[in-house]
């Protein structure tokens, strides 16, 4: 009786190894092919970037963003738009607020309070091509990509304005560190986005 139970318990467990045997391979395939498809986000960003005048930066900026990204031109090129707003937003508050810091000389804020203005137009005209992104449509396609590709290129050389202001005033030397090192990612980034919004134009000319 005791061989006839453990015969039986060995049959009734080898549908479970088999069972088991299976989570295990669909596991491990699944992790593979979960690997591809990251690997395959990561080579389109990589890819994209090779043509930006940033490619580092617009890699290291993007490729967090890989599992949303996948390989879709279109949120590739909305991603570092929001990317770059975000940057230019938190540039702008954080000159605001140095601009106040006591002990500050009239210069460091003069050129500090004007670069915040520039910087104010620069982050409405990408907030606009954000918005007009959403509504890309086949139809408007041309029209709605020559208008972003006129904002984000305004936002461009107002960022490269603050930046330029900040090189020729007669800032400290370690505000004008702090400050022109935001300020250049900034520009740098719209850059980027803007390579890419010309990349996506073109896919479809």
């Amino acid at each position: 009786k005791h061989m006839d139970a453990m015969i039986s318990c060995s049959n009734n467990s080898k549908p479970l190894m088999t069972f088991l045997l299976l989570i295990i391979v669909l596991t491990i395939t699944n992790k593979a092919n979960g690997r591809e498809f990251q690997q395959s986000n990561t080579l389109f960003i990589r890819s994209s970037c090779s043509s930006t005048t940033y490619p580092k930066l617009c890699y290291t900026s993007l490729v967090k963003h890989a599992a949303f990204i996948q390989t879709n031109p279109l949120l590739l090129t909305g991603t570092a738009l929001n990317i770059t707003l975000s940057s230019a937003k938190t540039t702008s508050a954080a000159m605001s607020t140095m601009a106040r810091t006591r002990g500050m000389g009239s210069r460091e804020v003069a050129a500090m309070q004007d670069c915040v203005e520039v910087l104010a137009d620069s982050v409405q005209q990408l907030g606009k091509s954000i918005a007009e992104m959403t509504h890309l449509r086949t139809s408007n396609f041309e029209r709605t990509m020559s208008d972003v590709q006129t904002w984000v290129s305004a936002a461009l050389t107002d960022d490269t304005t603050c930046t330029d202001g900040f090189q020729v005033t007669a800032v400290a030397g370690d505000v004008k560190t702090a400050v022109r090192g935001r300020i250049v990612e900034v520009a740098q980034l719209t850059s980027n986005a803007l390579a890419l919004i010309n990349q996506l134009a073109n896919s479809h000319a």
